[in-house]
């Protein structure tokens, strides 16, 4: 009966086996897309991520918000004119070269407003050269699930008991749960970026209205900051991933497979962590409030 009873063991045990080394495939190509996954997203320009959702917010800050910001506009012009007038002992010491520095301020003033919506795009492409460059060296970075990595795994499962392979499999389950909804974290982290860039982006013009007048100036000078930063938050988050490639693709595979598969889910878990930070990281670099 001893080997019937090795042999229902050993069916068990390479049952126990196939069923975790599944589980870690899974689990390793899973982390390899997402890897991919948010090199892709956070690499698409903001027309290239959606361009139906793209047209419908030039065409609401051309159509709604521009017509505002043209009355702010001429509110602010305005107040830059009697400013100019009377900055001088109360028009007592009256400069009429002031009426020539009001005209080219107007000038300039109107072409920025009207050509509001290509400057925007041109910040978010100046900052995806640096996001695209990153990318292409964060590409096949990672390297979980190779044959090598693969064959030492199995090794360190054969020589383990049946009891201790029920447990890992467990384990190895509920890591891959965490993992799954960390996943989904980062996916609205990278998802709400582009997001609140097309918010940002719709309102534009009411900002850029307000840079003519040096107090008010500050609206629109502060916009532009909270603009460099979005842009520039996408490169702060391909440096997350690049250095989360490195680290996990670096794990040394030991006889501890327990401390493999938490090693992973703990990466994960700062990796979502830190893409939090990205934005307020960036704001803080760009001085924007």
């Amino acid at each position: 009966m001893g080997w019937l009873t090795d042999s229902i063991t050993d069916w068990v045990k390479q049952l126990f086996i196939d069923a975790i080394m599944a589980s870690f495939a899974t689990m390793f190509a899973e982390v390899n897309n997402q890897v991919q996954d948010i090199a892709v997203q956070v690499g698409t320009t903001p027309a290239g991520w959606n361009a139906g959702v793209f047209a419908m917010i030039r065409a609401l800050s051309e159509t709604v918000v521009l017509p505002i910001a043209g009355m702010i506009l001429t509110f602010v012009l305005c107040y830059e004119l009697i400013t100019l007038i009377i900055e001088k002992n109360n028009l007592s010491d009256f400069d009429t070269f002031n009426i020539f520095k009001w005209i080219l301020k107007t000038f300039v003033a109107v072409f920025i407003l009207t050509n509001t919506f290509n400057i925007v795009i041109g910040v978010f492409d100046l900052a995806q050269q640096a996001v695209n460059q990153s990318a292409g060296l964060i590409s096949g970075s990672l390297g979980l699930g190779s044959d090598a990595m693969t064959d030492i795994i199995r090794a360190s499962l054969e020589a383990m008991g049946v009891g201790e392979l029920l447990g890992l499999f467990f384990e190895v389950q509920i890591v891959r749960l965490c993992m799954l909804i960390m996943s989904v974290i980062i996916m609205i982290i990278v998802w709400g970026r582009m997001l609140e860039i097309y918010l940002t982006v719709s309102v534009a013009p009411i900002p850029f209205a307000t840079m003519a007048n040096r107090e008010w100036g500050q609206i629109g000078n502060n916009y532009l900051k909270s603009l460099f930063a979005l842009a520039f938050q996408g490169f702060l988050i391909m440096v997350c991933v690049a250095i989360y490639a490195v680290l996990v693709s670096g794990i040394a595979v030991s006889d501890n497979m327990h401390a493999i598969i938490w090693s992973i889910a703990g990466m994960t878990a700062l990796l979502s962590f830190i893409l939090l930070k990205t934005g307020g990281i960036a704001r803080s670099l760009f001085h924007a409030h």
